[in-house]
């Protein structure tokens, strides 16, 4: 009996190893690949970065919310999207800045990280209701839904202004590494590995930590978060290596935006809503301070630095540390 839960553990070891090879390689041909596309389309790779990268990496997110939509996990569908968000911020950005300081354009500091800043906060304002009693209710409605969706509308117009506008500009780009052709080819089979490499690495993960008896909470902000954050992980160092800083960013606040106005908002959509039960008021605060954080820490200097980038980390553990403790104390 022991013997079998010992090989199948060591199958699921297997399979996690093979998808953390699914996902570096993947990461490295979709940075590549998007930033050959935007110097063949002659736009900005920030622009890529919010769509191209942003979109393709959180295809797990989404994947993961229908399937726990279908499933009827509410706890892992809210908790994956700010557990991968406060990730995406705190994590990412905090070991990106640590491998080479950030430089942050005057555009994205004045408008994609506030527009970040504006619909995290207005999530946790549609998911916190009142009722008569005056007892907090973490509820997410159809209309709440749909006031997302509103939301990501607003950031599609952007987007096509944006596109617009370096149009008319009309910049000099560098040269592109790859023809339109290849790029294109390299971003879909980059997208394939990551989303591949990543669905080994949770579907494996949860399979082993279920077997400690973990809350849904606990595993949706850390096992699941992280796992489905592992494309923006893996995307995101490699754009740090490469001195990708527009992709880099584009791709962390796109992500985010994606992840609560459609991770969120469409199953919801169809659902009708959701009331999670076990979320507490400390996950929702670390949310909207990730994302002032960095709203902040890019408007000083442009830069996020690397003593920034440390700072990011150091918080980042001492939330999941609590976590932790929680888990153990079960």
């Amino acid at each position: 009996m022991y013997l079998g839960i010992y090989m199948e553990i060591l199958l699921q070891f297997i399979l996690l190893a093979a998808g953390f090879v699914f996902l570096i390689k993947g990461a490295d041909w979709l940075v590549d690949g998007a930033s050959s596309a935007a110097s063949n389309f002659k736009v900005s790779k920030l622009l890529i970065g919010l769509t191209i990268v942003a979109f393709g990496t959180g295809a797990p997110e989404l994947a993961v919310s229908f399937s726990s939509f279908f499933n009827g996990s509410t706890d892992i569908l809210i908790g994956n999207v700010i557990g991968s968000n406060i990730i995406n911020v705190l994590l990412l950005i905090g070991i990106a800045a640590i491998i080479c300081p950030i430089k942050v354009k005057k555009d994205t500091v004045s408008k994609e990280l506030p527009l970040l800043l504006l619909i995290s906060t207005a999530l946790i304002i549609l998911l916190l209701d009142v009722d008569l009693s005056e007892a907090v209710i973490n509820t997410f409605s159809r209309a709440d839904a749909i006031i997302c969706l509103l939301f990501f509308g607003i950031f599609l117009y952007y987007l096509i202004s944006l596109a617009r506008k370096n149009k008319k500009e009309a910049k000099k780009v560098e040269k592109p590494k790859y023809k339109l052709g290849k790029s294109i080819l390299f971003v879909l089979v980059g997208l394939a590995g990551i989303v591949a490499g990543s669905e080994l690495v949770v579907n494996s993960a949860s399979t082993i930590a279920s077997t400690v008896g973990i809350s849904e909470r606990i595993i949706s902000l850390t096992i699941v978060a992280l796992g489905t954050s592992l494309p923006e992980l893996v995307t995101t160092i490699t754009a740090a290596r490469k001195g990708e800083n527009d992709l880099l960013i584009g791709n962390i606040v796109g992500s985010n935006i994606f992840n609560i106005c459609i991770v969120l908002a469409l199953p919801v959509l169809f659902s009708g809503g959701i009331t999670p039960d076990n979320f507490e008021v400390i996950d929702l605060t670390m949310l909207i301070l990730s994302s002032f954080l960095i709203c902040i820490l890019a408007r000083r200097g442009h830069e996020i630095s690397r003593i920034d980038g440390a700072l990011m980390l150091i918080i980042f553990f001492i939330y999941y540390g609590y976590l932790g403790y929680g888990a153990l104390a079960v």
